[in-house]
């Protein structure tokens, strides 16, 4: 399947909730593409191959990234690292705030799990404003280690976050 012809694919697939989790808000429901294993191996292969020899590692965002972030790691055999909410994670941890489109949260990350050369691959479901990508970013960089990029299976392209984000490359499979 071509790259045009997979995202639209995916475009087909992806359920948008009015309203959820709050008024307002277009939650963009990815389920379907899950439901679909042929699919969905496609779409964490397109993203793996976009990077293809690039990264050491791959850094998964909870709690969405990590389904598309472990298929990508075992897909190019290196290591998966959990970027986690507040309160997951045991031991010293490194913590970042950021603000979502509707919210506001904090990511951690386990220091010591990643080393100054390892080229981290950074995974997420959506790109909307970009606040949880850039501070995944800013964890990892914060931990010594480089951003090989970022990675979302669909870009929210009227929220701006690629432009957020212009510091380190991205792929983002599909759009609208």
């Amino acid at each position: 399947m071509g790259s045009d012809s997979l995202a639209a694919a995916v475009l087909a697939e992806v359920r948008v909730v009015p309203d959820f989790p709050q008024a307002g808000v277009l939650f963009q429901d990815l389920n379907p593409i899950y439901r679909r294993p042929t699919l969905f191996a496609a779409v964490a292969d397109a993203v793996a191959t976009a990077y293809a020899g690039g990264f050491d590692c791959v850094a998964a965002i909870e709690a969405r990234g990590f389904l598309l972030g472990t298929a990508i790691a075992q897909l190019a055999g290196v290591p998966l690292v959990p970027v986690r909410k507040a309160g997951k994670l045991p031991g010293p941890v490194a913590l970042r705030g950021y603000g979502l489109e509707y919210a506001t949260d904090v990511l951690e990350l386990q220091q010591g799990v990643l080393a100054g050369e390892d080229r981290v691959l950074i995974i997420d479901d959506v790109l909307a404003t970009g606040g949880t990508l850039e501070a995944a970013a800013g964890l990892i960089e914060g931990a010594g280690a480089r951003v090989a990029g970022l990675g979302v299976m669909l870009e929210l392209r009227a929220l701006g976050g690629r432009q957020r984000l212009a510091s380190w490359p991205l792929f983002a499979l599909a759009g609208r």
